[in-house]
């Protein structure tokens, strides 16, 4: 009875008075055992009916779940991909052109990449090259990165020309100037070389250089002033060296073709008279050749010896047998002493 009361209250309630008939209308009963069972009854329809309503409310819970799980709107938002925000390109500037590329696949973007300067090369080897701008489309997934070699400065703008530094003017200055100079025009300093003027000066390294900045200075550059210093482009500064003791504190009018010191000369004292020095050898006067005739620095004549180096250009002097000799260029490019 309490089964069938769950399903349906009005079959239990059926059932229920079809017993109790049958306990008064069957064999006799003691009266208080008709009783008990018309309780009992009661009893079981009651707690049919109460089951009956339990299932009722937990199928009509679920059967309004399935509809409001299915196509309510939240539902659809938290379902569909399309929804959830693009992932932001990051900024891939001044890196390595090749590991900027790497990065941005990795987060699901297409790359391209084009040269950011106005010559619009080819881009063969990305690991030679730097990132200088990049444009990037979130909704699409692409990025285009526009580079330039990476020994290249980056143009002010994507497409523009490279803005390569210019020599300065640097002759004359000391060392401590001139390299305040170039670093001002955007130069390199390790790509600058340095070398001396005179044959018996050795080149300075960078660092002795810098040590005694205000006793070298620079006599000859290259390139000129104006010149566009690109990555290929070398940069020398001959440099020569004199202190307040020293009699010479000029540049020679060309490099590696006289001696500062005369005593440097290796025909020193073989009848070269070297740079600056106008007076005859030791014991030897300008009677002993028999010429009476002056020379270009006026006085006395000059013993010099033929094929030596010489300076300055022009300048004339006479060998020991008493032949007159000029100071001019030789086979190789520099002064020397020829009739």
């Amino acid at each position: 009875m309490a089964l069938l009361s769950a399903f349906s209250l009005a079959l239990g309630f059926l059932v229920m008075v079809a017993a109790m008939v049958l306990v008064w209308v069957l064999p006799p009963w003691r009266w208080f055992a008709r009783l008990g069972s018309m309780f009992g009854a009661l009893v079981l329809l009651t707690i049919g009916a109460g089951l009956g309503g339990r299932l009722d409310d937990g199928g009509a819970s679920k059967a309004d779940a399935k509809p409001h799980t299915a196509t309510g709107p939240r539902a659809d938002v938290a379902a569909s991909p399309a929804a959830a925000e693009p992932v932001v390109a990051a900024d891939f500037t001044g890196g390595q052109l090749d590991k900027a590329e790497t990065q941005a696949r990795s987060t699901g973007y297409a790359t391209k990449h084009h040269d950011a300067s106005d010559e619009a090369r080819s881009i063969f080897t990305r690991a030679g090259w730097t990132v200088c701008f990049q444009k990037s489309d979130e909704a699409a997934k692409t990025i285009d990165f526009a580079a330039v070699k990476t020994d290249e400065p980056c143009p002010d703008r994507d497409g523009g020309p490279l803005p390569w530094p210019t020599m300065p003017d640097v002759v004359s200055d000391t060392y401590n100037v001139a390299v305040k100079d170039l670093k001002q025009s955007g130069i390199d300093l390790g790509r600058v070389t340095l070398d001396d003027v005179y044959l018996d000066i050795d080149t300075p390294s960078a660092e002795s250089a810098a040590e005694d900045g205000d006793e070298w200075r620079v006599c000859f550059q290259s390139p000129d002033r104006g010149s566009r210093i690109t990555s290929t482009t070398p940069v020398i500064l001959d440099l020569g060296k004199w202190t307040k003791s020293d009699t010479v504190h000029h540049c020679p009018t060309t490099k590696d073709a006289t001696y500062k010191s005369p005593a440097g000369d290796p025909d020193h004292g073989r009848g070269h008279a070297a740079s600056g020095d106008n007076s005859p050898p030791p014991g030897r006067s300008t009677s002993d050749s028999g010429e009476s005739s002056s020379s270009s620095g006026g006085g006395n004549h000059t013993t010099v010896h033929p094929g030596a180096y010489c300076s300055p250009h022009g300048a004339t002097g006479f060998t020991d047998r008493g032949t007159r000799m000029v100071c001019g260029p030789g086979s190789d490019g520099r002064n020397r002493w020829h009739s």
